[in-house]
C-alpha cells in the first residue's frame, strides 16, 4: 500500500486526490490517500454561500465549458445532470469607457461601429497586420505586448481590463507568455493576430464544409457554467466522491524528506510518513512547509507573487433599478479612475442567484494596482462600491443586502520571468521527484487550468508508482 499525502483541499487538491485514486484503481496500483487541509472546511477559494434568499460566491463563479477537463470531472462523479449554464444575457459584457458603458463587440461590423475605441485607435489595431513579429528577447510584459502590436489605446481600453478581470493583475507587470501562452503562440506561428484569426477562420469555414466541428478561433469561447446550488457543489462533489481520509483544521507546517518518502508535520504537532507528497496549497504556503528542506524551492516560490481582492455583493429590489441589467457585467479600466474593478450582474447571469423581484449585483475591488483595498473599512469599501454603482448605473439607493469577502492572497500574478522561475523551481527539486506540486500558481489560474494540473499532477504520481515497481 502506497501512502500519499495531498497538501491542500480546494479544487486543485480534490481533484488531484481523487484523480490519483481513479487512475491507481485502473492501473491496479493499492494507494491510501490523504489529504491535509489548513482550514475547516473543504474547497479553497470556491464557497456558495445562501444567505436571504441570495446566493454569493466568495470566489469563482463557475467554469467555461468549451474544455473538457471540468465536465469530465462531473460526468464521474455523475453530478454533470446539475450544471446550470449562463443565461445568453451572458453573452453581452461591457467596458465602462469615457463614462459610457460600451458593448464589447462580437464581430467585425459592430466593432467598427463601436464607440469603445476611437478611429485613429481602430486604424491603429488595423497596422497590426503589418507589423513583424517578435523574434527574440525576454519575457515580454502584456502591456509591452499591446502597445507593440496594437497601440496604447486597445491596451487601456481591452486588454488592461480584459487582465483585471481574469488575474486582478497589473498588465505592466504580468507576463504574455504565461498568462496567455495561445496569444504568443499564434504571433509566433502566423505572424500577427489579425492573420492568425482570418487564417483559423479561413481554416475553420474549411473544416466544417468538409463537416468536421472545430472550435473557435476567436476568444476564450464556451459558456461559463456553474450548479444551481451554487459552484460549491463541484468540490464538495469531489470530497465527497474521495475513498481516502480528509483532515481538515490542521494545516503542514513542515515537509521534510527522509528515506524512501518524506515525513509531514501538522500545527498541532502530528507526524505523518508519507511515500509521495502532492502540493495543492498557495506557492506562498508551500514555501514556508520546504523552509528546513529545500530553502532553493523556498525562494523561487516566494517570488510567486498574489493580488488581494474585495468581493462586494449587492441585493436590491428589481423595481428600484432602472438600470436595463440585461448582460453579464462590465469591466473598467485603470484610467477611469474608480474604485472598483468592475461588476458581474450575478443574477442576470445565472437564475436563483437573487429571491423573486430582486437582483444580485458582484463588484470586485482591488487587485494589483490597488492593494491597499484590503485593508479599508467595511463601510469605505460599500460607500466606494455604491459611488461607482451610481457613477455608472445611476443606482443611488441603499442595497437591501450586502456581504463583502476579503481575499488577502486572491489570485497568483504570472510577472515577467514566471516561465524562467517554473522551469528553475523544476530544477531544484529534481532530487525528490516523489514531491509534486500542482495548484493555480503555476499554469493557469482557472477552474479547468486546476482541473487539468490535477490530472497531470496525478499521471506523474501514477508515473512514480511504475518507476517503484520495476
Amino acid at each position: 500500500m502506497t501512502r500519499i499525502a495531498v497538501i491542500g483541499a480546494g479544487i486543485s487538491g480534490l481533484a488531484t486526490a481523487y484523480a490519483i485514486e481513479q487512475q491507481a484503481k485502473q492501473a491496479e496500483f493499492e494507494v491510501e490517500t490523504l489529504v491535509i487541509e489548513k482550514e475547516p472546511r473543504t474547497g479553497g477559494k470556491i464557497l456558495s454561500i445562501q444567505e436571504g434568499g441570495f446566493l454569493c460566491e466568495w470566489g469563482p463563479n463557475g467554469f467555461l465549458d468549451n474544455k473538457p477537463m471540468t465536465l469530465d470531472l462531473c460526468r464521474q462523479l455523475q453530478i454533470d445532470q446539475q450544471l446550470l449554464r449562463s443565461d445568453d444575457n451572458a453573452r453581452k459584457r461591457f467596458i465602462y469607457s469615457d463614462k459610457i458603458l460600451h458593448q464589447m463587440p462580437e464581430n467585425g461590423p459592430a466593432f467598427l461601429k463601436s464607440k469603445l475605441i476611437s478611429w485613429p485607435g481602430k486604424f491603429r489595431l488595423a497596422a497590426e497586420m503589418v507589423i513583424p513579429k517578435k523574434v527574440n528577447g525576454g519575457d515580454e510584459t502584456l502591456a509591452d505586448f499591446g502597445r507593440r502590436r496594437l497601440g496604447e489605446e486597445a491596451l487601456n481600453k481591452l486588454i488592461s481590463p480584459m487582465v483585471s478581470g481574469i488575474f486582478a493583475g497589473d498588465p505592466e507587470t504580468m507576463s504574455l507568455k504565461s498568462c496567455f501562452p495561445r496569444i504568443h503562440e499564434l504571433e509566433q506561428e502566423y505572424g500577427g493576430l489579425i492573420k492568425a484569426m482570418l487564417r483559423l477562420a479561413k481554416k475553420k469555414r474549411a473544416e466544417v464544409k468538409a463537416g468536421k466541428a472545430v472550435a473557435s478561433a476567436a476568444g476564450p469561447g464556451g459558456v461559463l457554467t456553474s450548479f444551481r446550488g451554487g459552484i460549491q457543489e463541484l468540490t464538495d462533489g469531489v470530497a465527497n466522491a474521495l475513498s481516502g481520509r480528509v483532515l481538515t483544521g490542521n494545516g503542514v507546517v513542515r515537509i521534510v524528506q527522509k528515506q524512501g518518502g518524506f515525513s509531514l508535520t501538522l500545527e498541532d504537532g502530528q507526524q505523518h510518513d508519507v511515500d509521495l507528497v502532492v502540493t495543492a496549497a498557495p506557492a506562498y504556503a508551500v514555501a514556508d512547509m520546504l523552509d528546513e528542506w529545500n530553502t532553493e524551492s523556498s525562494k523561487l516560490l516566494r517570488q510567486i507573487p498574489y493580488a488581494t481582492m474585495n468581493v462586494i455583493c449587492f441585493g436590491y429590489q428589481r423595481d428600484r433599478i432602472s438600470f436595463d441589467l440585461n448582460g453579464f457585467g462590465y469591466l473598467i479600466p485603470k484610467a477611469e479612475g474608480c474604485h472598483t474593478l468592475g461588476t458581474l450582474w450575478d443574477s442576470s447571469i445565472f437564475s436563483n442567484r437573487a429571491p423573486e423581484g430582486q437582483v444580485l449585483l458582484r463588484s470586485m475591488m482591488g487587485g494589483a494596482t490597488n492593494a491597499a483595498a484590503i485593508d479599508l473599512s467595511e463601510d469605505e469599501v460599500k460607500s466606494r462600491t455604491m459611488n461607482d454603482l451610481k457613477q455608472i448605473m445611476g443606482i443611488s439607493c441603499e442595497p437591501d443586502f450586502v456581504k463583502i469577502f476579503r481575499h488577502r492572497h486572491a489570485i497568483p500574478q504570472y510577472t515577467s520571468g514566471h516561465a524562467q522561475r517554473l522551469s528553475e523551481l523544476n530544477a531544484s527539486l529534481m532530487d525528490a521527484p516523489d514531491l509534486i506540486l500542482t495548484g493555480n500558481a503555476f499554469y493557469g489560474v482557472g477552474l479547468n487550468d486546476c482541473v487539468n494540473a490535477a490530472n497531470k499532477a496525478a499521471e506523474k504520481v501514477i508515473g512514480r508508482l511504475q518507476e517503484r515497481a520495476k
